[in-house]
């Protein structure tokens, strides 16, 4: 492991090897984030404006950056860790989820003056939409452990329902404390990644009642994707590093794709139009996981909703875990986190081909 984490380091550094080598994705743009340090987490967009929304967990803010110009044009500050962001253009509303004081602000898209904060118990973490209900959606709370020791030990894990004004509707317990989740756009169901419990909790949107669990065979459940043209949902699991692959008609674990070892990432991706997953992760150090390393792509081809293979892994940049697919146009960003005495985050965006 020594010896492939000094090789990945030092090709990081020589940019001709690095990047665009993959035959699935090209590297179109590298977008500085000044001002910016520590871990990055999840991010937003929004498609008609040419905007990206990224939020830096240790940094205490969201970067927004203009796509068209290349450049962070706005960092709002005094987030308490923040983790994701979504923006609604509909409303122009920008939904920032903090896992700090376990709030989810709503900001003026365009003023990005704070409209709102609605308060949960604590680390409020992924946000998606409900199309079909018009509905924000937050995982919070909750029992959580991570690299194998309790950073909470209790408390009311929960799925946080709120319409577009900002105002709770409802919400869904959960078992521990939710990451990554996905919503079927044809049907009613919500697939819950629960860590914890080494399961997905499916609950139906429309009842607000949990109707599954399904056992993982995997630790370390965190990212989640959903294929919902095959009925499948992929989930992404740490040591051992795996993609852990649902059939969400029968809810059985139908395969289990081995990648790179000694992976952690908190981002992976279904691209529909390509059949293919896109797995952002960063090489953990086996003495300390919680130690940033370089970052790498792993580029995984479903040849049928039962088997898939590894197309290659590529490298992005440092402490790179988090990233954002756009479907509408076909572009993957990573984000990648500054080294202390060195080179400083970005924003890798890359095309599909």
């Amino acid at each position: 492991m020594r010896n492939r984490l000094a090789l990945c380091a030092m090709v990081l550094f020589l940019p001709g090897l690095a990047f665009g080598q993959s035959s699935a994705l090209q590297l179109t743009q590298r977008i500085a984030l000044p001002n910016v340090n520590g871990r990055m987490d999840h991010m937003g967009i929004d498609i008609a404006g040419q905007r990206l929304f990224a939020t830096a967990f240790d940094n205490h803010t969201l970067s927004v950056i203009d796509l068209k110009a290349g450049q962070q044009v706005r960092l709002i500050p005094d987030l308490d860790e923040p983790q994701a962001a979504y923006y609604d253009a509909a409303t122009n509303h920008l939904f920032v989820s903090a896992g700090g004081d376990g709030s989810v602000k709503m900001f003026d898209g365009k003023t990005f003056q704070l409209l709102q904060t609605i308060k949960y118990s604590a680390d409020s973490d992924n946000l998606r939409y409900d199309a079909k209900n018009k509905h924000v959606i937050v995982g919070y709370g909750g029992e959580k452990f991570l690299y194998g020791a309790p950073t909470r030990q209790q408390g009311d894990g929960a799925m946080g329902i709120m319409d577009l004004a900002g105002k709770k509707v409802s919400e869904i317990a959960t078992d521990a404390h939710p990451e990554s989740f996905q919503l079927e756009q044809m049907g009613s169901r919500i697939f819950i990644n629960v860590p914890d419990k080494k399961e997905i909790q499916v609950a139906d949107l429309a009842t607000g009642k949990t109707v599954a669990h399904w056992p993982v065979s995997c630790p370390e459940n965190f990212p989640m994707a959903l294929d919902e043209a095959h009925h499948r949902v992929i989930v992404a699991c740490r040591n051992p590093s795996g993609l852990a692959v649902f059939d969400t008609t029968s809810g059985k674990e139908v395969a289990l794709v081995p990648i790179d070892q000694g992976l952690f990432s908190d981002d992976i991706f279904y691209d529909a139009a390509k059949s293919r997953i896109y797995v952002v992760a960063r090489t953990a150090a086996p003495n300390d996981p919680r130690a940033p390393g370089p970052g790498v792509l792993e580029i995984i081809r479903q040849k049928d909703p039962d088997h898939y293979e590894k197309v290659s892994t590529q490298p992005t940049g440092f402490g790179a875990q988090t990233g954002f697919f756009s479907a509408p146009l076909s572009k993957l960003f990573v984000a990648t986190r500054r080294q202390q005495g060195g080179a400083g985050g970005e924003i890798l965006v890359y095309d599909t081909k």
